[in-house]
C-alpha cells in the first residue's frame, strides 16, 4: 500500500513542497504499475496523458487525459496502468489550507442552491481555464525560484477558484463548508477518515467537535447503530476489498483493519459475508 503523499518516492514522482507539506507532484508512470494508494491529504488529481483504472470498494472507473478528479481525505483507491504514457499532476490540499480558504471566501461558497456532499471521488470537467493553471504550475519542476512557497501558496488558491469552478453543482463547495466552517465535523468523514486509524470512540468524537455523549447520540440517530458496530462493518468491508484484489494475505489484512487476532477476524468475517476470508 502507498500512502500519499508522506510515502511519495523520488521516482516516478517530482515534488513541490511547502509549509512543509506536499503541495503538487508530477508523476510518469512505471509500467505495468497496480498499487493500493490511501489519500492521506484531500488530493485533486489531474490526468496529462495516457489513461488508468481506478477501483473501490463499490466501483471501477477508468481515468484519461483531460479528466479532473477530487478525493477526498481519508479514502482507498486500487489503481491499474492501462499503458506506459500515464501522466499526472497530484495536487494535496491539507485542512489547514483548506480552513484558511473556507473562512477567506465564505460568500463565494454560500452561492447557488443547497446540494448534497460529494461522494468519496468527485469528477469534474477541466475546462481551458484550468489547463493554463496547469501550464502556469508545471516550470516550478524545472527551474529554481525564488520565494518558491509564496508562489505555490497563491497556486493552492487558484486551485481552489478552478475546482468551485468547475463545481457546476455546488457538491465541493458544501463539502468545504460541511468540513471547514465550523467545529463540527459531518459524521460520514470522520467515520470514513479515521476507521483504519487506532482511535477511541472518545477520540473520534473529538475529533469531530462534539462531547462523548453528543457523539454517540447524533451517531445512533444517523445510522440506527453505535459507532462501534459501524466501525467494525467498515473495517470488514476494506478486509473484503483487499482479498478480493489479492492484495493481502488474510493474516496481514486481519493486522491491516485492526483487529486483535486472526481466529477473531475469521470469525466476524463469515458472520458478515457468509464465508471464510480465504475463500474471497
Amino acid at each position: 500500500m502507498l500512502r500519499i503523499p508522506s510515502e511519495i518516492p523520488s521516482q516516478p514522482f517530482e515534488s513541490l513542497k511547502f509549509r512543509k507539506n506536499t503541495f503538487v507532484a508530477f508523476r510518469s508512470n512505471l509500467y505495468p504499475f497496480s498499487n493500493q494508494i490511501f489519500f492521506e491529504e484531500n488530493t485533486v488529481i489531474y490526468i496529462l496523458e495516457g489513461d488508468k483504472i481506478f477501483r473501490s470498494e463499490k466501483t471501477e472507473f477508468r481515468v484519461k487525459k483531460g479528466d479532473l478528479l477530487f478525493v477526498r481525505k481519508g479514502y482507498y483507491l486500487y489503481s491499474e496502468s492501462t499503458n506506459a504514457g500515464y501522466k499526472s499532476l497530484v495536487f494535496f490540499i491539507d485542512s489547514a489550507l483548506l480552513r484558511e480558504f473556507v473562512n477567506q471566501n465564505t460568500g463565494i461558497l454560500q452561492e447557488g442552491p443547497p446540494r448534497q456532499s460529494p461522494s468519496w471521488v468527485l469528477k469534474l470537467a477541466a475546462d481551458e481555464s484550468f489547463e493554463k493553471f496547469v501550464e502556469s504550475v508545471l516550470p516550478y519542476f524545472r527551474a529554481e525560484t525564488r520565494y518558491l512557497e509564496h508562489f505555490l501558496r497563491l497556486k493552492a488558491q487558484e486551485l481552489l477558484l478552478h475546482l468551485i469552478n468547475a463545481d457546476t453543482e455546488g457538491n465541493f463547495r458544501k463539502f468545504l463548508l460541511d468540513n471547514f466552517s465550523g467545529k463540527k465535523i459531518d459524521l460520514d468523514y470522520v467515520i470514513n477518515t479515521f476507521y483504519l486509524k487506532n482511535l477511541t470512540i472518545h477520540d473520534l468524537a473529538r475529533i469531530s467537535g462534539r462531547s462523548l455523549s453528543a457523539f454517540k447520540r447524533e451517531f445512533s440517530e444517523k445510522y440506527g447503530e453505535p459507532p462501534a458496530a459501524r466501525l467494525r462493518a467498515k473495517k470488514l468491508e476494506h478486509a473484503h476489498f483487499l482479498l478480493k484484489n489479492k492484495l493481502n494475505t488474510v493474516e496481514e489484512v486481519a493486522e491491516a483493519v485492526g483487529f486483535d487476532s486472526v481466529s477473531h477476524f475469521i470469525k466476524s468475517f463469515k458472520e458478515k459475508y457468509g464465508t471464510t476470508p480465504k475463500k474471497i
